[in-house]
C-alpha cells in the first residue's frame, strides 16, 4: 500500500513539474517592436497583441536611461515617435514618461485619442513581467547602447532566462550575452551584403543559435548555407505578404515583422 502511495505520488509531483515547464511556441514569427503595424510600436499594447495573435518571439529596442532605467525605445531620442523630442540616454525616466510615443503612430494612422489613447515608454521590467504571465511567446532583446549587463543581470533577477534571447548586429554586444549568460539565445543580426561564410564561422564560434539577414541579400544557397550550419535562418524586417511567402519557400525559418497576424496566416 506504501509502496503504491509512492508511486502516485511521484506520479503527481512530475505532471506538476512538467505542467509549471513554459511550453513554447515555435512558429518562426518575430513581432518587431511587439504588433508594431497594428499599436504604437515598442509599447504594452504592442507587446500584448504580438502574444494574443501568437507569434512565437516578441523583438523589442532598449537604452539606458541618465537614472539607470533600462527603457523600451528604438531610437536615441523621441523625436519620431514622441510629441517632444528628448535624448534618451540623457534624460531620466521620469522625464521620458511625460512624452506620448503614440503620437507618431496616430498621425500616420489619422487616429482619435480615443483610438489610439497616449502611451509612455514602457521599463524593460515591466514588459518582461509581462511576458513571464505566459508560457507561449518569448522575447528577444536588442540592445541599442551599452547595456547588456544590465539587461542580463535584469532577466536573472526576474529568473526569466527561459523567456529571453537577445538580437543585434552588433558583435561586441552578442558576444557579451554569451560571456554573461551561455543559456541566452542569440539571434546574430546581419545586413544585405554581409560576408556569409565569415559570419557562419564567428556565429559557431561563438556560441549563436541564428544568422538573421535583412530581407534584400537572402538567397536559397545562403539559407542553405546557414542551415548546413546548424543555425537557423532568419529575415528582417517582412511586411509584405507576397515577399514573406517566397522566403518560407526558400526555407527562411524565422522573419522578423511588423505584421505577425499576417504572417501567421501563411504558415
Amino acid at each position: 500500500m506504501k509502496f503504491a502511495f509512492v508511486i502516485l505520488f511521484a506520479v503527481m509531483l512530475t505532471t506538476v513539474l512538467s505542467a509549471a515547464e513554459p511550453v513554447f511556441l515555435q512558429n518562426g514569427v518575430t513581432a518587431h517592436r511587439g504588433n508594431s503595424g497594428e499599436y504604437p510600436e515598442n509599447t504594452i499594447p504592442a507587446f500584448q497583441s504580438g502574444i494574443d495573435v501568437g507569434a512565437d518571439w516578441l523583438e523589442l529596442d532598449i537604452f539606458q536611461t541618465k537614472d539607470g532605467q533600462l527603457v523600451v525605445t528604438h531610437d536615441k531620442t523621441t523625436e519620431r515617435v514622441g510629441d517632444k523630442n528628448l535624448d534618451v540616454a540623457s534624460s531620466t525616466y521620469a522625464e521620458l514618461k511625460t512624452v506620448d510615443v503614440a503620437t507618431d503612430f496616430r498621425k500616420r494612422h489619422q487616429l482619435s485619442k480615443a483610438a489610439c489613447p497616449p502611451q509612455r515608454m514602457p521599463l524593460l521590467e515591466e514588459v518582461l513581467l509581462l511576458v513571464k504571465q505566459q508560457n507561449k511567446t518569448r522575447v528577444s532583446i536588442q540592445p541599442k547602447a551599452d547595456c547588456v549587463k544590465a539587461a542580463v543581470a535584469l532577466v536573472k533577477r526576474l529568473e526569466m532566462e527561459s523567456w529571453v534571447g537577445f538580437n543585434d548586429g552588433n558583435l561586441n554586444y552578442m558576444t557579451q550575452v554569451k560571456q554573461l549568460a551561455p543559456e541566452l539565445p542569440v539571434f546574430w543580426d546581419r545586413g544585405a551584403d554581409t560576408d556569409l561564410d565569415a559570419d557562419i564561422r564567428i556565429a559557431k564560434q561563438r556560441g549563436f543559435e541564428a544568422l538573421v539577414l535583412q530581407f534584400k541579400g537572402i538567397t536559397p544557397d545562403k539559407v542553405r548555407k546557414i542551415k548546413a550550419a546548424d543555425l537557423e535562418p532568419g529575415a528582417w524586417t517582412v511586411n509584405d505578404p507576397a515577399l514573406m511567402q517566397q522566403l518560407l519557400q526558400q526555407g527562411v525559418e524565422r522573419i522578423y515583422t511588423d505584421e505577425p497576424a499576417q504572417l501567421l496566416r501563411l504558415k
